[in-house]
């Protein structure tokens, strides 16, 4: 860094714009040092954040952090003389002047708030890093859905302690005031916030089990008036269970809605190399294949649909088994056809490419998509965070493509029915030399 940091013009490879205050993009000026908008070399627009000498930021898992309701973190230097964070810069404004000027949160604009809030702990968590100083400060607020700022910047900050900190963030959205009672808050965050806030770090709960509590409730419109404490004499009614709702489209933001976009890419595509797995199988080892192909589609059903239970599930793969036969003895048939016109093929090879057809019809083929979108159901809460889909990326990639290679390289196996090979092979065999006469 060049000059002092009143007259620097650049910080690294930045060139500074202008200081930020407590407004966009910035969060304020917490966490020990001002914030600089400033414009990166390729014309980004960035904001920095200078910190105290030796803060030593993680700057490689901050990086780490995928959330729409995190700011991205795009570089730093935690061994400068002054170390800096360089994110994303957020137009947006902190959630204590949104309050302050707009009054307390309510219905699903505060929705949005808490779960929004929750998913951002929820990602920094994953990573293994904390907040540490969550707080109307350092919640910027873009077309109502929250942007978490300036995380994992103080001390040693815990999952607790951030957890803790969503209640009182929660409470001050919903009230102005950080320290509310309960009583003040819609009756289905009540319990969520009480639970967050408890003095013993370890009955809190994790802030997943907040996004996922969170995305099940439904709001009132306007804060629930705070009620009056009943006589001593006369015990209180007991309040009927809240049924849980799945959140409405109106609470969704267009961040949220982006994220699982991309979950649901990701669930189409491990299920998709899923399928690719079990044709290869089935090609390789036709008898086993099949088999493991059929037991597999029975599975999936019996999970996707449990109320009905085993028995339907088998039935309904039964129904398929003619439909994908249609296809297995189809298949050869058409390519000893073929031959007439195109040469010799191999017998056996015919009827194992007959068999992965017959397996690709089990699982996705038109009117038996059932297993494939159940997979798909199964992937989704995998593809919903980077590391998981990293992982089953690879580890599916590398099956499907031996079974690729397998297909191509190996000749197919009748196992254990030897003498069923060597009967369609022999049948294989006269049907070409009869087509080929003619």
């Amino acid at each position: 860094m060049s000059g002092e940091i009143g007259h620097q013009e650049h910080i690294g490879p930045y060139r500074l714009l202008s200081r930020l205050g407590g407004g966009a993009g910035s969060g304020g000026t917490g966490s020990g040092g001002v914030v600089h908008r400033a414009a990166g070399a390729d014309g980004r627009d960035v904001a920095i954040r200078l910190l105290p000498p030796g803060a030593g930021p993680d700057i490689a898992r901050m990086r780490e952090v995928l959330s729409p309701y995190v700011v991205d973190v795009l570089d730093g230097d935690s061994a400068a003389s002054r170390p800096y964070v360089v994110s994303r810069f957020v137009p947006g404004r902190p959630l204590a002047e949104t309050v302050a000027e707009q009054g307390p949160m309510s219905g699903d604009a505060l929705h949005r708030m808490a779960f929004g809030l929750a998913k951002a702990l929820a990602a920094i968590h994953r990573t293994g890093l904390a907040h540490g100083e969550l707080g109307p400060e350092t919640v910027l607020v873009v077309d109502g859905a929250p942007v978490v700022v300036d995380f994992a910047l103080t001390g040693s900050p815990t999952a607790g302690g951030d957890v803790r900190a969503w209640a009182a963030t929660v409470t001050f959205a919903a009230t102005g005031d950080h320290e509310a009672p309960a009583d003040d808050l819609p009756t289905g965050l009540r319990p969520l916030v009480v639970a967050a806030a408890d003095p013993d770090p370890d009955a809190r709960p994790s802030a997943d089990e907040l996004a996922e509590a969170t995305s099940r409730l439904t709001m009132p419109t306007a804060p629930a008036p705070r009620r009056p404490e009943p006589p001593a004499s006369v015990p209180p009614p007991a309040a009927p269970p809240a049924a849980p709702r799945p959140p409405t489209p109106a609470s969704a933001t267009a961040a949220d809605a982006h994220e699982l976009a991309v979950a649901k890419g990701w669930a189409r595509l491990l299920a998709a190399m899923v399928v690719v797995i079990a044709v290869g199988i089935a090609i390789m080892a036709p008898i086993a294949g099949l088999v493991l192909s059929l037991g597999a589609v029975t599975l999936l059903r019996v999970a996707g649909t449990t109320a009905r239970g085993w028995a339907w599930a088998f039935g309904r793969t039964l129904l398929t088994v003619p439909y994908a036969a249609a296809f297995t003895v189809a298949v050869p048939l058409g390519l000893v056809a073929v031959s007439a016109v195109g040469g010799e093929i191999d017998s056996l090879s015919a009827c194992a490419f007959g068999a992965g057809t017959g397996a690709a019809v089990l699982w996705t083929a038109p009117g038996v998509s059932g297993p494939r979108r159940q997979l798909e159901r199964m992937f989704l809460s995998v593809a919903r965070r980077p590391r998981r889909i990293a992982a089953a990326g690879i580890v599916l990639g590398v099956l499907a493509l031996a079974a690729v290679f397998g297909v191509l390289s190996l000749t197919p196996s009748f196992s254990p029915m030897y003498g069923l090979q060597s009967s369609l092979e022999g049948t294989m065999d006269r049907l070409q030399t009869a087509v080929n006469r003619f």
